[in-house]
């Protein structure tokens, strides 16, 4: 597995248009300047990003996050602290 860091939202853009073979991203919602939210709305309206599997992680693990995500266009959806096994799994599903 090659992984890529985004420090924020934007960058984040920036390495998957650069790096347009990248399978999956692990999407942070508390990023600062463009939140996981915005940058989730923004692959989504790019063609080559559409059914990209994104899996947001949130440490706001209140009641309506998981749908804002989903709304956002996220594929999925975990909270931290990130147990290991759930995130394994949820690999397993959307890179099969």
């Amino acid at each position: 597995m090659k992984v890529f860091f985004a420090e924020n939202g934007r960058d984040g853009i920036e390495v998957l248009q650069a790096n347009p073979d990248i399978n999956i991203v692990l999407m942070d919602i508390m990023m600062p300047e463009m939140d996981g939210y915005e940058t989730t709305r923004n692959l989504r309206q790019q063609a080559q990003f559409k059914n990209l599997p994104i899996i947001t992680l949130t440490a706001k693990a209140m009641q309506g996050d998981k749908e804002k995500c989903i709304e956002a266009g996220a594929s999925d959806y975990i909270t931290k602290p990130v147990d290991t096994e759930q995130l394994l799994s949820l690999l397993r599903v959307w890179l099969y």
